[in-house]
């Protein structure tokens, strides 16, 4: 497991700054289940100008270091919450984790069943009534668009990991139910017009605060909590 070194913590919960730390050690922390639905965490990688892809995915962002705060997140988590543009473009497969399943959003169910993520039965999709008939396994949440409020009372587990994309990513943010924020900011100017951390999220003003930074070889990794 790669360590960090942590530059921050919130009341030196994870003990004095300049020390190595696993990520395991770092994000294997007690979080409180909301009454009607899981803790939602959000885990993405961004550029110093907030760009979340580079060449059509997040792989050439990303690090070891970067990689293991990922697999730590998901050794924590009991699920994995993504849209299915992001299962389109990063290629997901069968979790590590044994057991694991992996929420598929999508509004059109037009997805690859024959991928290992499908066929082992870790992935299911999470759609509207309106969508068709499908051949996996489906959670269906809201009329003719996805309702994240219902979806994620429907899904019995205690913390969820949500990996974007970024117009997911505004849906729950719009919704304010994402209760965690892991972002790692990549050392790398990108420019264009790629996505961001939300894409068509309406103005909002939610607060959140620092738990702590850690980094490595300029990457920095960053976890907030909503202030609620």
């Amino acid at each position: 497991m790669h360590c960090v070194k942590l530059i921050y913590s919130y009341h030196d919960s994870l003990g004095e700054s300049g020390r190595s730390i696993s990520a395991n050690e770092a994000y294997h922390v007690a979080r409180q289940r909301p009454a009607s639905r899981p803790w939602v965490a959000m885990c993405m990688v961004a550029s110093i100008d907030g760009s979340t892809v580079m060449t059509g995915n997040s792989a050439a962002l990303s690090s070891a270091a970067d990689r293991s705060v990922l697999l730590a997140l998901r050794a924590a988590a009991d699920q994995v919450l993504v849209g299915a543009g992001t299962v389109r473009a990063e290629g997901y497969g069968v979790p590590s984790k044994v057991g694991q399943r992996v929420a598929v959003v999508s509004h059109t169910g037009q997805l690859d069943f024959n991928t290992d993520l499908f066929t082992s039965g870790a992935g299911y999709l999470v759609v509207p009534m309106q969508a068709p008939e499908l051949p996996v396994e489906t959670l269906r949440a809201g009329t003719n668009e996805v309702d994240m409020h219902i979806a994620l009372q429907a899904i019995s587990c205690n913390f969820i990991q949500l990996e974007g994309g970024a117009k997911l990513n505004a849906s729950l943010t719009n919704a304010d139910l994402v209760d965690e924020i892991n972002l790692t900011i990549s050392p790398q100017i990108i420019g264009g017009n790629g996505p961001r951390l939300t894409t068509n999220a309406p103005d909002l003003a939610q607060r959140f605060h620092l738990q702590h930074v850690l980094e490595d070889d300029g990457f920095l990794f960053l976890r907030y909590l909503r202030k609620r």
